[in-house]
């Protein structure tokens, strides 16, 4: 299963060029995209996404493109994205809104309303159903995004700074999840954020200032730091490592 940018153009104004003959393949089920705030970690989220369309290139999952009306709503029920702030749709449950995902992508009432009790039960929000959805914590709202997510039975799931503004047992709740939610669909998150990455993640991917400074393996990507405390699976690892890609191509 592959996630692939084809020399994708894009940029916001016409002086200012994000990304320019980018290209990038991946193929890993748990990949974490990494890079500093301005890096253009959301912009290549959203394009992954569909949410925006390059000037040039193309993206596509598995060889499909959001091309054309059709194409576009295949390619969205496969690919979910979960932006960094979750709105709850005023007057909705718990329930109804995750619900009302699967219907925006496709499926019936039924079928969305019988897809939502098992996604609901995946990210353990069961016993919240009847909750309104505004009533829900910061961290809830994320796992009722997944939940959404999970309702069309996406085939891969793009998480964009999913952990930013939780507190560490709502951080450390939300990292099993996409553990356990890596066995199942595809997972590709965004952050900056480097705390426990060979626990949660496969592969990584540094990006900054529109340009791939690392692609590859946990191992590989841990075995860029130095020092003695900063072996694999430590967070000074992660950090130390980070910081010398970014700081070397800077």
């Amino acid at each position: 299963m592959t996630l692939e940018f084809h020399r994708i153009d894009f940029r916001y104004t016409r002086k200012a060029g994000l990304f320019a003959g980018f290209a990038l393949r991946i193929d890993d089920p748990a990949t974490v995209l990494l890079g500093p705030n301005g890096a253009g970690k959301s912009t290549l989220m959203a394009l992954a996404a569909s949410q925006l369309a390059p000037r040039q290139g193309s993206v596509s999952w598995r060889g499909q493109t959001p091309t054309g009306h059709r194409g576009r709503a295949a390619y969205r029920r496969a690919v979910a994205w979960l932006p960094q702030q979750v709105t709850p749709v005023p007057g909705l449950s718990v329930r109804e809104q995750v619900a009302y995902c699967g219907w925006l992508k496709g499926m019936s009432r039924a079928e969305a309303w019988q897809a939502s009790a098992g996604a609901l039960e995946r990210v353990g929000l069961a016993p919240l159903a009847d909750r309104r959805s505004h009533r829900l914590s910061g961290g809830q709202l994320r796992r009722l995004g997944i939940a959404g997510c999970l309702a069309h039975r996406s085939e891969l799931i793009l998480m964009d700074e999913p952990t930013a503004g939780l507190d560490p047992a709502q951080r450390g709740m939300f990292r099993t999840l996409v553990e356990d939610l890596a066995g199942e669909v595809s997972v590709i998150v965004s952050t900056h954020q480097t705390e426990d990455l060979a626990a949660t993640y496969r592969h990584v991917v540094v990006l900054d200032q529109g340009r791939v400074r690392f692609q590859g393996g946990i191992e590989a990507f841990h075995a860029l730091a130095t020092g003695p405390d900063t072996g694999l699976g430590t967070g000074a690892g992660a950090e130390a490592a980070y910081t010398r890609l970014v700081e070397r191509e800077a």
